[in-house]
């Protein structure tokens, strides 16, 4: 710590300009930081998932959660973030800012998972379920039964 002497020897040899300069600079300095610590100040919570198979219950190991912010009008904002599960079919991560939330689940041999969430809490366990791709009905009814059926002779008249 600087003695009283050091101090006023220090205001004697610079010049006001530079005092001033150097007010000025630590005054940027100081709300930088008090912005900084508004900013780490803000609530966030650790959300924890568990994906899971919907006919058996068991888990969907190496699936992709991925997080997208969703800003008030409901679009989706930019940058996410995509976490891995474990062999055991969970995911987790600290430090997801409260608010609404999109998550998605994509994994091999299941359909895609999608919902909006609102996150609001320290801790927030979420299990998902993942359905098996239903089969697919088509109004022009079954190409297999077309395959078996030979074209059409076309001889010229």
């Amino acid at each position: 710590m600087p003695t009283v002497y050091e101090l006023q020897y220090c205001r004697m040899r610079w010049p006001k300009k530079n005092h001033l300069l150097a007010c000025a600079l630590l005054v940027f300095t100081l709300l930088g930081v008090a912005g900084a610590q508004r900013d780490q100040e803000e609530p966030t919570s650790e959300l924890s998932f568990l994906i899971l198979k919907d006919d058996n219950g068991k888990p969907v190991r190496n699936a992709a959660v991925i997080m997208h912010a969703v800003n008030s009008h409901g679009k989706q904002g930019r940058g996410d973030l995509e976490l891995k599960t474990d062999p055991d079919g969970k995911a987790s991560f600290d430090g997801i800012p409260y608010g609404k939330l999109r998550v998605q689940v994509l994994a091999s041999g299941f359909q895609t998972f999608g919902e909006d969430y609102d996150i609001g809490r320290a801790k927030m366990d979420i299990t998902i379920k993942l359905k098996r791709p239903q089969s697919q009905y088509s109004i022009y009814g079954n190409d297999a039964d077309k395959k078996d059926q030979k074209p059409p002779d076309s001889k010229p008249q």
